[in-house]
C-alpha cells in the first residue's frame, strides 16, 4: 500500500467516525430534548452552586431561571449539530463515493465549523454561568471535544504528500 492510499483511508475513518459522532450526539438531543433542556437549564440557573454546600459568588446574578430561555439555547446547539451533521454526511459522501478528498474537504470543512460553533457555545455558556466550579467535568469534556475537532481539521487539510 502507498502512502496515499494510507492517508485516504485514515481520513476517510476520520469523517466517518466524526459523522457518526455527530449523528448520535443531535439524535441524542433530538430524542430526549426535554431532559437535554433541563440539563442545560441547570447549567443556566446555576443550579449546581446552589447545592450543599452551597457557593456564594457574586456570579450567581447572572443565573437564567427562564425554561423558555434553556430551550432556545439547546435549540442554537441542536441547529448547530444539524448543520454539522448534514456537511459532514455529503463531505463523507464527496470523500468516498463522488468527486474525491477535493470536493469533499470544503464539506468537511463546514461540519468542523459548525462542530467548533456549538462547542464553543457550550464552554462560553458554561463559562458564563461558571460551570467549572461544581461541573468540570462538563467543561474538560468540552474542551477534549475541542481539541479533538482541531486535530481532525488539520488532519483533513494539511498536505501529507
Amino acid at each position: 500500500m502507498d502512502t496515499h492510499t494510507s492517508l485516504m483511508i485514515f481520513q476517510a475513518v476520520h469523517a466517518l467516525g466524526f459523522s457518526l459522532w455527530l449523528s448520535i450526539a443531535l439524535i441524542n438531543n433530538l430524542h430526549t430534548f426535554a431532559g437535554s433542556a433541563g440539563a442545560v437549564g441547570a447549567t443556566m440557573a446555576m443550579v449546581p452552586l446552589r447545592q450543599a454546600p452551597p457557593i456564594e459568588t457574586p456570579m450567581l446574578a447572572r443565573a437564567l431561571t427562564s425554561p423558555a430561555l434553556h430551550r432556545l439555547a439547546l435549540a442554537l446547539i441542536v441547529a448547530l449539530q444539524g448543520i454539522a451533521v448534514l456537511a459532514a454526511w455529503t463531505g463523507c459522501y464527496f470523500l468516498l463515493l463522488g468527486a474525491g478528498p477535493e470536493a469533499a474537504r470544503p464539506w468537511l470543512n463546514l461540519a468542523s465549523s459548525a462542530a467548533l460553533a456549538f462547542l464553543f457555545a457550550m464552554l462560553l455558556g458554561g463559562l458564563w454561568f461558571g460551570y467549572w466550579i461544581r461541573q468540570e467535568g462538563l467543561q474538560l469534556t468540552h474542551l477534549v471535544l475541542v481539541v479533538w475537532v482541531l486535530l481532525g481539521f488539520v488532519i483533513l487539510n494539511v498536505r501529507w504528500m
